[in-house]
């Protein structure tokens, strides 16, 4: 395997890292409001503020999403208070 191809897997792996990261604490501010339904998306944006605020890979994090890779790419549930990333359409957006 060539030094870039290892770059970029591992590059992979540490953003798949983030973003479980940022589902747990999703699922906590979730959890925290009593299960209430219908706040996916902004539990999901607090929590990715939060944990990309501490975390020095934060320009990682951004640029694999901006790029367009997914939490489908990584194997993330689509039920949105599984806490995968939820879509607009599934935010009622």
């Amino acid at each position: 395997m060539d030094s870039d191809t290892r770059r970029r897997k591992q590059q992979a792996l540490m953003t798949e890292l983030l973003e479980r990261k940022i589902r747990l604490h999703a699922q906590h501010l979730y959890d925290q409001r009593g299960q209430t339904e219908g706040l996916a998306l902004q539990d999901w944006v607090e929590a990715e503020s939060q944990v990309l605020e501490k975390n020095n890979l934060a320009p990682l994090y951004r640029k694999s999403r901006a790029e367009g890779r997914s939490s489908e790419e990584f194997g993330a549930s689509d039920n949105a208070h599984e806490c995968a990333d939820p879509t607009p359409s599934e935010a009622g957006a």
